[in-house]
């Protein structure tokens, strides 16, 4: 056997080697990336328990909070004066969280969620589906079971957001490429302004709706032309988004405050209005006998669609929740808050469905929409306190869900020119730009169906993450790398951009656009193997993607391994 010696030179090692000198797996693991001089006294690769043994030295020398699976702030801020960040990569609201910026508790993460669904849409849900002819508890179990499943990947991309303190543009360079990466986040993004000036303008229409009658019908609410919208709404909507900005300008604070606080408010109100159609209806018996109009074969065709639909409508935040996990102050704080979608979900939906059955009882008819029936109530403190419900409801929900992802995002593709105030102000600009009234009017189905389909086209997004973080990472990320321009780091791939990953993105995208494009239509007739792929959307395109992009990576480190350990065997000649 041939005597070895194996000496560590500690000058050289990574300026951040507590964090990243963490094994990864072998699909990732880089002949560059062992940051250690190792010297022998023989031309000859190095043996399993050698390996073992720099693994082990390195792993002793990690500054991780095992509790809780975080990096310490230490590790993270512990800069070698040989590594600056690129300028353009980074500035203070793209740098890991520190210690103090992680006050993010259980409840509060639990609270973000009480006001994204505590909202007009959510309260529409269940009853669309019992429509479509379902029983009012297979149209909650459907809600249910999409939000539990959607609970998965939730979890899943939170956790590095958790980990490392980085939000979901600096996650998405380590699959994408550092450049790469601006493709999936401005795609967030955009879906992300489309449904702020949608939902702001719903936020002024409940003003509006809720406004005396004698304002309603002054000169100010005709129409005009040239506007699209009469005066008097446009104000309604101008006033709605003024008071968005003022929350979103004290940052991420400012919505933690707002989500912390309006959750009680949300829970009171909701309450208050299930008690006061139990009373008037005399009971919930009316809801408990819808029942199933449809027969089981096609309760079956309706039901993998509903549930992509359904999974579809927090595909786009789920995508993104690292923005918001990157605060939490430990793993089982962003676990525990995340667990309340599929309660929240289920219990919101359930009172949508009780009240909307209690006004056939009460009116005569149905009033399916919320603002409508607390308008039909009437009264002076029923219209004040509904003012005050649906503008909580649907701020807390637009801020959270349709004005971070956007605004790191502009971040993330100009770090020196934007910040998130800046990035926020204009995703507010851009809803104004984008004229809601004007497309809710023209054509309400298209703009839904577009915006539900598009976050439906996300899938590969998070296929790719999920597969490039847990399979091919093994959840280590070197975090210096995610912030240099060097073609060195670990994350540049070609130029900046992973092609792996670009090409898993269009795979995963291109089998979904058939049935996309006759949703919307634009086609009329598919082959039927399309439209059961779009009703599957996000479950093709994540597996798909997402898969292939392991297969690649797979493929890579074979042949990158297999040249590495060519290089390290001995001359026969």
């Amino acid at each position: 056997m041939v005597s070895k010696s194996l000496s560590f030179s500690l000058h050289h090692l990574h300026p951040h080697h507590e964090i990243f000198t963490k094994p990864k797996t072998l699909y990732s693991l880089r002949t560059s990336s062992i940051p250690t001089t190792l010297t022998t006294t023989t031309s000859t690769k190095l043996s399993f328990s050698q390996n073992k043994l720099v693994q082990s030295f390195f792993n002793k020398n990690c500054n991780h909070n095992n509790n809780n699976n975080i990096v310490s702030p230490m590790a993270l801020s512990s800069q070698n004066d040989e590594f600056q960040p690129d300028p353009s990569l980074t500035n203070d609201d793209l740098k890991p969280t520190s210690t103090d910026q992680r006050n993010f508790s259980g409840w509060e993460m639990a609270s973000l969620w009480i006001g994204l669904v505590v909202g007009v849409p959510s309260y529409y849900l269940a009853g669309s589906l019992v429509d479509l002819g379902m029983s009012w508890w297979q149209g909650i179990a459907i809600v249910v079971v999409a939000n539990l499943i959607t609970l998965v990947p939730l979890i899943l991309i939170g956790q590095p957001g958790t980990k490392f303190g980085i939000s979901f543009p600096v996650l998405a360079r380590s699959s994408f490429g550092i450049k790469g990466a601006h493709i999936p986040t401005l795609l967030r993004a955009l879906v992300g302004c489309g449904w702020y000036g949608i939902e702001t303008w719903i936020g002024g229409e409940a003003i509006f709706l809720l406004l005396p009658k004698v304002i309603k019908n002054s000169s100010f609410s005709q129409s005009l032309s040239w506007l699209g919208t009469s005066p008097l709404e446009f104000a309604c909507f101008i006033t709605f988004w003024i008071a968005q900005l003022a929350i979103v300008w004290k940052g991420i604070d400012g919505i933690r405050e707002l989500e912390k606080y309006s959750a009680p408010i949300l829970i009171s109100l909701t309450s208050c209005l299930l008690i006061w159609a139990y009373v008037k209806a005399g009971g919930f018996g009316h809801m408990l006998d819808l029942s199933s109009r449809i027969t089981n074969s096609e309760f079956w065709s309706l039901f993998f669609p509903s549930i992509t639909a359904n999974i579809s409508f927090w595909a786009t935040l789920a995508l993104n929740i690292p923005d918001f996990t990157r605060y939490a102050k430990s793993q089982n704080d962003q676990i525990f808050g995340q667990v309340g979608l599929p309660i929240f979900m289920g219990l919101f939906t359930f009172v949508g469905l009780a009240v909307t059955s209690s006004t056939k009882v009460i009116f005569g008819h149905v009033i399916s929409n919320p603002i409508t029936l607390l308008g039909e109530i009437g009264g002076f403190l029923t219209t004040f306190l509904a003012i005050v419900g649906i503008s909580l409801a649907t701020i807390t929900t637009n801020i959270a869900a349709n004005v971070v992802a956007p605004a790191n995002a502009l971040v993330n593709l100009s770090p020196s020119r934007f910040t998130f105030r800046r990035g926020a102000i204009l995703t507010a600009l851009l809803g104004v730009v984008f004229q809601p009234w004007r497309l809710l009017k023209s054509s309400e189905s298209f703009v839904y169906t577009w915006l539900v389909g598009y976050s439906a086209l996300l899938g590969p997004i998070m296929g790719i993450i999920l597969a490039d973080y847990y399979l091919v990472q093994g959840m280590n990320l070197r975090i210096n790398d995610l912030y240099t321009l060097s073609p060195n780091g670990e994350y540049y791939y070609s130029s900046g951009y992973n092609l792996k990953a670009m090409l898993a993105l269009v795979v995963g995208i291109l089998p979904v656009i058939p049935g996309f494009l006759q949703n919307v239509g634009i086609l009329d007739s598919i082959p039927k193997a399309f439209v059961i792929i779009y009703n599957n959307a996000w479950f093709f395109s994540l597996f798909l993607a997402g898969g292939l992009y392991w297969i690649l990576s797979f493929l890579k480190w074979k042949k990158k391994n297999q040249l590495h350990i060519d290089s390290l065997l001995p001359n026969e000649s």
